[in-house]
């Protein structure tokens, strides 16, 4: 039986309650968090929670514990659900509870939710397919919030095209992100990610790929990516907290480059499963 973490107490999801006036529930007024955990050791932990922090901010919701009450709290609910095998944390910050008011005056106090589940491991070496598709989704989209109809409906409109994982998003002709990654493109041995100007979130994952290349002394750059130069691209790869590193061999149906994983891929992915080892690597 799992135990979550709801406002100050430990007990089955069964038993978990929140009010139909939370606004999280009446007006998506929230923002969450999704934590990887390999072999007990929690991933980037102070990366999540300062993303966490700054989200909090953006909506303007006081964070309600310190970064050393949130590790108790995840210690304790990987504690009361120990299986021995990866899991990922699932954290949930709505403003309150409150009438179904637009503004409200009063002082609310922060729904706090965490659980914990299994991570679900897929083979993802022979690479991935995805589509392209117009960004629809709004203008902050640098702030984790829970409001997120319009990546469901993209992910539901890729799995619809020959099964395709993820839509990779277009907005003026440029590349944003995935509906739920970060995307890279590689052309002439460098990786390419879009800066995070706030058309993007600041993946945990994006930026931890980042540091390992130029770690590595690969060349990465973060700049601007048409969809011209997308779909002409050597390599695709996308990242996120659940995916790790994955190569897009099929986009829209049409093989990327030889239609395999490519070489930098290949040192990408190596790097990223020997931090996922030994995070000290960049001590």
């Amino acid at each position: 039986m799992s135990i979550v973490y709801l406002n100050g107490k430990y007990l089955p999801v069964e038993e978990a309650r929140v009010s139909v006036l939370d606004r999280g529930f009446t007006f998506a007024d929230a923002i969450y968090e999704v934590i990887p955990v390999y072999g007990g050791h929690i991933f980037r932990l102070q990366e999540h929670l300062d993303r966490l922090n700054n989200c909090l901010n953006e909506i303007l919701i006081d964070n309600p514990f310190s970064d050393e009450c949130w590790q108790d709290i995840f210690t304790e609910v990987l504690k009361r659900n120990q299986t021995g095998s990866d899991r990922s944390l699932y954290v949930q910050v709505s403003r309150g509870v409150s009438e179904r008011e637009h503004l409200d005056d009063s002082d609310l106090t922060p729904t706090v939710f965490v659980m914990s589940r299994p991570v679900i491991s897929k083979d993802y070496s022979d690479g991935v397919s995805a589509i392209t598709h117009d960004d629809i989704r709004w203008k902050y989209c640098h702030i984790k919030a829970t409001a997120l109809l319009p990546s469901v409906l993209l992910k539901q409109r890729a799995r619809q095209a020959n099964g395709a994982i993820e839509a990779i998003l277009i907005k003026n002709g440029y590349v944003t992100e995935g509906a739920s990654s970060n995307v890279f493109v590689v052309r002439d041995g460098v990786a390419i990610t879009p800066e995070k100007d706030g058309s993007v979130l600041p993946g945990v994952t994006r930026d931890l790929m980042v540091e390992l290349l130029r770690w590595k002394g690969l060349s990465c750059e973060e700049t601007s990516i048409t969809e011209t130069q997308l779909k002409a691209a050597d390599e695709i790869w996308l990242t996120s907290s659940t995916l790790g590193v994955v190569a897009v061999v099929e986009l829209n149906g049409a093989a990327v480059a030889d239609g395999k994983p490519g070489k930098l891929w290949h040192k990408a992915e190596e790097l990223y499963q020997a931090f996922k080892i030994d995070p000290s690597i960049l001590s």
